[in-house]
């Protein structure tokens, strides 16, 4: 019986950590895959950003339970500048990754639900190609 909790905890567990971890993924930019022969090269980079967000209403414990305000923006376009003109890029990504948020909660915690810190991947790529005369 008591192998049966342990196995049923570690599998719940598993469930957990896995649901969550899928559902921090967003993706803020995503074009159709076009095939094109003027392709010139292909850019892509990753970075890591502050995605730290404030309660709308920040009095201790009160804050747990009021919606929360993000005190940065994250801007796909801003990342796909670092690849050129936007007229020039096709097939363009920008996602998200808030994985890191998770462990990063535990900020919320110890500032009785004021802050968050969230440690946020960015991510993107476009393939650039030739500018039309």
């Amino acid at each position: 019986m008591k192998n049966t909790f342990i196995l049923g905890g570690k599998v719940l567990l598993l469930l957990v950590v896995t649901t969550m971890a899928t559902a921090c993924t967003t993706t803020l930019i995503k074009d159709d895959i076009r095939r094109t022969d003027a392709t010139l090269a292909h850019c892509s980079g990753g970075e890591w950003v502050d995605d730290s967000s404030i309660a709308v209403l920040p009095i201790p414990f009160v804050a747990f339970f009021v919606p929360h305000a993000d005190l940065g923006e994250i801007n796909g376009a801003e990342y796909l500048n670092r690849c050129g003109d936007s007229t020039r890029l096709v097939n363009r990504k920008v996602t998200v990754s808030r994985t890191a948020c998770i462990p990063a909660g535990l900020t919320r915690i110890i500032s009785l639900g004021v802050w968050q810190w969230c440690p946020a991947h960015v991510s993107w790529e476009a393939d650039v190609v030739q500018a039309t005369p």
